[in-house]
């Protein structure tokens, strides 16, 4: 079963929560036996359906709940925003807050990574744990942000079907590698149906504006002040190269390093089981402590 929860963010800003279990968990804080909340949060253009799957084996043993961020999912889209770095972290602090979830894992994908780790160094009391799945701690350069414009451009928009979108994201994309049959599910997850076709269901402007505010900086300094265990996770064909994972793992002080073959950026959708394998194990020995 999923259940929306309305959540108030930074300024008001109304967010689309999910709570996955079938009944819904109630909150299990240390000492009453239970493992606790687990609080998901999706990348740049994600929602969060795309932790499904995730949510759903996490709620065997855990309250699940992801969070669609603003500007993505069913959460609002404010025109003139923010969507700044500290607008994110509110949004996520106030959710845990408001739905009780507090000392809650964190399991972030990208963007969301970021948003995660950023909360735990400032809020250390909120978070229990954290899995990053697929975000550098390094600057990114305004490169990257031209290259994301053009790659925006480039989408063949509308799509007449949505058949169109998993073909075009999964092997017609010009900066894939090889073809991912995943990434073409991931992508149509994100889509809107429109009277000429098939659109994003988001702004890519504000796509733009949102990536803009942490492409520049470096974000290390932050990630050395993540008190409690966290699991970095990539995949050989991500965008978080295997010497930089290992030195975020040696720069947090409870760092541990997970690496998922044959996975891409979207590792949880490449490789689920390899996924749920590597933060099960984790969370086993993580929240024992």
């Amino acid at each position: 079963m999923v259940r929306r929860i309305d959540v108030r963010g930074s300024g008001g800003v109304r967010l689309a929560a999910w709570e996955f279990a079938d009944p819904p968990k109630r909150p299990c804080r240390e000492g009453t036996g239970g493992p606790g909340a687990v609080l998901l949060l999706h990348g740049l253009m994600g929602r969060a359906a795309h932790w499904a799957e995730t949510a759903r084996w996490l709620s065997g043993r855990h309250r699940a709940v992801a969070l669609d961020q603003r500007g993505h999912g069913r959460s609002e889209r404010p025109a003139d925003g923010p969507y700044t770095r500290d607008a994110y972290i509110a949004d996520a602090q106030a959710a845990i807050e408001s739905l009780d979830l507090a000392p809650a894992v964190l399991i972030g994908h990208a963007m969301g990574a970021l948003t995660a780790w950023q909360l735990a160094a400032r809020r250390p009391d909120l978070v229990r744990a954290l899995v990053i799945c697929d975000m550098r701690a390094s600057a990114l350069g305004a490169a990257t942000q031209r290259e994301w414009g053009e790659w925006f451009r480039s989408w063949p928009v509308p799509f007449a079907t949505l058949a169109d979108v998993r073909k075009w994201f999964a092997e017609g994309d010009p900066t894939l590698e090889r073809p991912r049959p995943a990434r073409g599910d991931y992508y149509a997850e994100i889509m809107a149906e429109r009277a000429d076709g098939w659109r994003p269901a988001f702004s890519r402007r504000q796509m733009l504006q949102a990536r803009e505010t942490y492409a520049h900086d470096a974000h290390w300094e932050e990630l050395a002040l993540v008190q409690c265990p966290t699991l970095v996770v990539r995949g050989p064909d991500g965008e978080l190269g295997r010497a930089e994972a290992q030195e975020m793992v040696r720069v947090l002080p409870r760092g541990t390093y997970a690496e998922i073959q044959d996975a891409g950026h979207l590792v949880h959708y490449d490789q689920p089981e390899g996924w749920r394998q590597a933060v099960e194990g984790f969370l086993e020995s993580a929240l024992r402590t």
